[in-house]
């Protein structure tokens, strides 16, 4: 059968009667404000809203976490609006069959009436105001005001909160389904608290409601009695302030109890267990406490006209509290000991026989990772709030942003052959730098400004290998003062991190990494992806290229730029090295902004014309510049090395400006020895710059 589509205003039956409840409830409170009920039903409706005050209250003492009873605010309307209608329908029946007797508005007012208050309308009319007087300025209050901060406070953390789900995904701690969770999580957490600021608005209106409503009821009853039933003044004031606090009594207790759940969810501290578990293993965890509450109370059980008896067995029932208390604390470590003994023989017995070798037993490589020893796992465990984790977050997100790539999550672990403050940074399994930081102590680094000298332990700065001192705390601002860059031992190592990443970032761009940066891209520009990978180019190419330009220290985050220059040239070449050249020229005015940011004078050093000319003969002979001399290639080294340190002393950054073919050679022999200076082609150099020759490599002397 074809399935028949509901028009658009017919409710979804999916969900069965459930779906259904909310709006008959509704109807029905609106029918009871309307239709006079008889007294059997009003019987029935006053039992059914204690028994929902009840289940309301229980089920938010079992709640572990306010987000599970999502529905409270909601709840919160519902009831009051139900013992409003409920006021309104018991109204009608006192006011109408008030005159018949005590029972005229059902057994439930009648009982509420004679049992509680003893029958005594003005006990009632105490115990009436001292019930509101508590519902209303103590736990309506009170939970409407911490319902107010918590939705204050959840709306200002809120952008935390994401920012830490964010990094938690791009440091690929969590998956993308767990993170959108989390983010609803966090938006619904907001929307409850201030959902539940504004209904205990409706709680506390009630509880007003409630107080007026009564008084209506005394008032317009004995006017009723004795102006339209003609009773005496005292037969009608006894009968209908009887039934009006009883019917006040019926609605009050409810109150209290739905604002006593109300207080519950919004005063409580979010963990894995509900509030009777923390009531109960918090404040009875410690049998000192039990101890010394036990002899305060038998000490006050000994003086002269106290209740003695009350309160010594008080104190006996306390001091046994406190004695099961601790033989339970010290059972748990028996039985660690005898599990360990038993784990201990088990594994003596089972010691000759070996488990065969699997696949399992082979662990894939970590592309990056930390190793830190003991005395560092404070500043990389979560729980001790390692402040190396978050940095290790801002380092990666960083990079992305400045270099063009997520690099992959960093694998933190401890390492107990290492010395106790020392750490190492390992790259595919091969360690690339290590150090020491001491954990509480700061490192002064002198800059080469710094005067002066400090107490403390002399080192280097193990990023950049500048002369520095650990000092303690206390030596901060005066080593501020005198010049030294401050720095805690997270920050040492974090800066060291993010200069190796920085280093390493061609090893880093794997061919997962290349294709995840093309799938980003595809969703901006399918197309233009579709036709370079793989109809033009192949993957294995195209990062080729890109760890060409990263070695060389060029960010690719311009990959537009990239894609469209392969693949206006992918046609004449498929060499990496000459295709890298090409999309360097297209990257030329973001190369020399970032070697000469704010400037359109570019101060570099240049080759002799003889010296470029026997390079060009060498690159004519040997193809690849194998041709060049060793003494020729010492020179080379040597000058370029004298002028870029003079270039450096002049605040300049080391630049050297060759022609286009000599570019790739001089570049690849210049980077091992002199890992500062850069190389640039004409062809590279934007039009609009001027070009100011500081100094010639390769003229004698």
């Amino acid at each position: 059968m074809n399935s028949m589509k509901l028009p658009a205003w017919m409710p979804n039956m999916k969900g069965g009667a459930t779906s259904m409840a909310a709006p008959i409830l509704i109807i029905m409170l609106l029918g009871m404000m309307i239709l006079p009920l008889p007294a059997f039903v009003l019987d029935l409706f006053f039992s059914f809203n204690i028994a929902l005050s009840v289940i309301v209250l229980l089920t938010a003492l079992y709640t572990v976490k306010p987000l599970d009873f999502m529905a409270f605010p909601a709840i919160l309307l519902v009831s009051t609006m139900l013992r409003l209608s409920l006021n309104v329908a018991s109204t009608r029946v006192v006011l109408t069959e008030g005159h018949t007797g005590a029972g005229a508005a059902g057994k439930v007012i009648e009982a509420f009436g004679h049992f509680l208050i003893g029958g005594n309308f003005a006990v009632g009319i105490i115990v009436f105001i001292i019930l509101t007087i508590i519902n209303f300025t103590v736990v309506t209050k009170g939970a409407g005001r911490i319902a107010e901060v918590g939705a204050r406070f959840a709306l200002d953390a809120m952008p935390g909160k994401q920012m830490a789900i964010d990094a938690d995904l791009n440091a690929g701690l969590i998956p993308e389904d767990e993170a959108r969770r989390r983010r609803t999580e966090v938006a619904q957490e907001a929307e409850f608290y201030g959902a539940m600021d504004g209904a205990s608005k409706y709680v506390r209106g009630d509880a007003v409601a409630g107080i007026m409503v009564t008084v209506i009821n005394m008032i317009g009853g004995l006017l009723v009695g004795m102006l339209q039933h003609d009773m005496a003044f005292g037969d009608a004031a006894q009968t209908y302030t009887l039934l009006a606090i009883g019917d006040g009594l019926v609605a009050q207790i409810p109150s209290l109890i739905i604002s006593t759940a109300a207080g519950i969810v919004v005063s409580r501290v979010a963990s894995d267990q509900d509030v009777g578990t923390q009531l109960v293993r918090q404040l009875f965890a410690k049998p000192e406490v039990l101890y010394i509450t036990a002899v305060i109370v038998g000490g006050m059980g000994l003086i002269p006209g106290m209740p003695n008896l009350v309160f010594l067995l008080l104190a006996a029932m306390l001091g046994g509290a406190g004695y099961a208390v601790s033989m339970r604390d010290k059972a748990p470590k028996v039985d660690e000991a005898a599990a360990a003994a038993a784990a201990a023989t088990t594994t003596s017995t089972a010691a000759p026989e070996q488990e065969e070798a699997t696949w399992q037993d082979i662990m894939p490589v970590d592309t990056l990772g930390l190793e830190v020893g003991y005395r560092l796992i404070p500043l990389v465990d979560k729980t001790q709030n390692g402040e190396l984790l978050k940095r290790i977050k801002g380092i990666r997100k960083k990079f992305a942003q400045e270099v063009g790539f997520l690099a992959p999550p960093v694998h933190i672990r401890d390492n107990l052959e290492l010395k106790p403050s020392a750490y190492r940074i390992t790259l595919k399994g091969v360690e690339v730098g290590s150090g020491e930081a001491l954990n509480g102590q700061f490192l002064a680094i002198n800059p080469g400004m710094a005067t002066g000298n400090l107490p403390g332990l002399v080192t280097t700065d193990p990023a950049f290998g500048l002369p520095a001192t650990w000092i303690d705390a206390g030596l901060r601002d005066e080593a501020q003062s005198m010049g030294y860059t401050v720095v805690d031992a997270g920050t040492v190592v974090a800066t060291h991190m993010n200069h190796l990443i920085t280093t390493h970032a061609s090893e880093l761009l794997g061919r997962g990494e290349v294709q995840a940066l093309l799938d980003h891209m595809g969703k901006e520009s399918p197309k233009l992806i579709e036709d370079l990978v793989p109809k033009l180019v192949s993957l294995s190419t195209l990062q080729k290229v890109l760890q060409n330009l990263l070695v060389e220290g060029v960010h690719i985050r311009d990959m537009r730029s990239i894609v469209e220059t392969l693949a206006e040239y992918a046609v004449q070449t498929q060499d990496p090295n000459e295709l890298t050249a090409l999309v360097r020229i297209a990257l030329g005015r973001a190369i020399v902004q970032q070697l000469f940011p704010g400037t359109n004078e570019l101060s570099v050093m240049t080759l002799d014309n003889r010296l470029e000319r026997l390079l060009m003969q060498a690159m004519g002979a040997g193809g690849d510049g194998s041709g060049i001399e060793p003494g020729l290639a010492d020179t080379i080294a040597q000058q370029a090395g004298a002028a870029a340190q003079q270039q450096e002393a002049l605040g300049l950054t080391p630049v050297l400006l060759v022609p286009g073919p000599l570019r790739p050679l001089l570049s690849r022999f210049l980077r091992r020895a002199l890992p500062q200076l850069k190389v640039l082609s004409h062809n590279e150099v934007p039009e609009t710059k001027t070009i100011k020759v500081t100094s010639l490599v390769g003229v004698p002397g």
